[in-house]
């Protein structure tokens, strides 16, 4: 099951389990949709994977199936356009 992390580990911007702009690697790193889009081009800076929209949990499901409410953050932030993984 889907950890749904609380935030970007780009920016650490909250990402709520409903978050239409949250972003997933098949390892389930997580980023926001403008870190994806602008520093990231879409590919996972932890293993190089796609980074995908992540699926909502209805909300009815996450009384039995929390979200994660763990924070992965870089404090370097992510890399800049351009930059290799």
């Amino acid at each position: 099951m889907l950890q749904l992390r609380p935030n970007c580990e780009c920016c650490n911007r909250d990402l709520p389990p409903a978050a239409v702009d949250a972003r997933i690697c098949s390892f389930e790193c997580t980023f926001c949709a403008d870190c994806t889009d602008t520093r990231l081009k879409g590919i996972c800076p932890n293993c190089g994977g796609d980074l995908v929209r992540r699926p909502i949990r209805p909300a009815g499901k996450l009384l039995n199936s929390p979200a994660s409410t763990e924070r992965v953050f870089k404090q370097q932030g992510c890399p800049p356009l351009g930059s290799s993984l």
